[in-house]
């Protein structure tokens, strides 16, 4: 898999290194930005300016964001996160750059951005970063139940005070539902088969532990089917924890609410990076941003514009992960990463 760019126009910032400088590590686990050079050519980052990292996860992104800023210039980055567990990882990566001033990090929602900033007394920001994936600090954690690899509780949640988790839905929601969940979030091909598993298998006693549902996963699917998942490097359990986690934490709601309010928070010039790691959240951001660069919408037959509608944005471009960041991080063998400048409208011309 080898990089695209769709312009050639975003370049790296003059400081950025040939290799980014190594950033302290969350005791125990091991955090690798994913993209990381496409993510600061993107954003284009400039020592004065303010930025937003919505996702701060274990701050790999963050801090060499923060490596570029100049805070006696008013350069400053907030770091966002619901979950306690990064934030503490974060603020362990960033320790010189919270000392300075430069990094605030706030318990938050990216759908809770502007009011974040509103609290702040900022306008708008110059840039906002949005990185979609799992933490390797939540892979990591058992549990969390995240990991189909090991054994833990089924909670997935982001937010440990969110309301719902997926032990709740294994053993609460109807069977249609399950399948509804796993076809439509986990693009699961035997999502009747699995739903039909969890109902049989609750019937006896709760489901509780990830590794009881890899094992029900593995009954439900056939052995041809589980094999050629291997063969593509996929554990067959892969798609049914991916959906689950999208129906705990609302995630594909939460992404349409999230790209429309960063979109809001920056200034006109401001950039928009997003990081997605599966075609559902893909797919969205796709268009998303393809609407904010379109302009007029008339019908051809119609010679002069008359819906007065004008690009607020244009397409910096799409990047994938180059085969030695694959090779050196697997993880990020699915990454997407989009972009968008946010452009000041021009007027519709007058009508006819």
């Amino acid at each position: 898999m080898s990089l695209r760019n769709q312009n050639p126009n975003p370049k790296p910032h003059p400081e950025a290194p040939a290799r980014a400088a190594p950033a302290p590590e969350a005791e125990g686990v091991e955090h690798r930005p994913v993209l990381l050079h496409e993510v600061l050519a993107h954003l284009a980052v400039r020592p004065e300016g303010a930025y937003v990292d919505a996702t701060v996860g274990g701050g790999g992104h963050a801090y060499e964001i923060a490596r570029r800023l100049d805070p006696d210039r008013g350069g400053r980055l907030i770091g966002l996160d619901v979950d306690p567990k990064a934030l503490a990882a974060a603020a362990g990566r960033l320790r010189e750059f919270l000392k300075k001033g430069t990094v605030e990090l706030v318990r938050a929602s990216y759908v809770d951005l502007e009011k974040v900033l509103k609290e702040r007394g900022i306008a708008g920001v110059d840039g906002v970063l949005l990185d979609l994936g799992l933490s390797s600090l939540q892979l990591a954690d058992r549990e969390r139940g995240f990991s189909f690899r090991g054994d833990g509780p089924l909670d997935m949640r982001f937010d440990p005070e969110g309301p719902l988790t997926a032990a709740e839905i294994l053993n609460a929601y109807p069977e249609e539902e399950l399948a509804r969940i796993l076809r439509e979030y986990g693009e699961e091909r035997y999502a009747s088969r699995i739903a039909g598993e969890i109902v049989r298998a609750r019937a006896r006693k709760p489901i509780e532990t990830t590794r009881e549902l890899v094992e029900l996963v593995l009954r439900a699917i056939p052995q041809p089917a589980q094999r050629a998942s291997f063969r593509r490097g996929l554990h067959p359990a892969t798609r049914t924890f991916q959906a689950l986690r999208i129906a705990v934490n609302r995630e594909l709601e939460n992404v349409e609410r999230g790209l429309e309010t960063a979109f809001r928070s920056l200034k006109p010039g401001g950039r928009l990076v997003v990081i997605s790691f599966h075609s559902l959240e893909d797919r969205l951001v796709k268009r998303f941003m393809q609407a904010k660069a379109q302009g007029c919408v008339c019908p051809p037959e119609v010679p002069i514009c008359r819906c007065g509608r004008r690009p607020e944005a244009k397409l910096l471009g799409k990047a994938t992960p180059t085969e030695g960041e694959i090779a050196e991080n697997p993880r990020a063998r699915s990454a997407r990463l989009r972009a968008l400048e946010r452009v000041r409208p021009t007027p519709a011309p007058a009508p006819a």
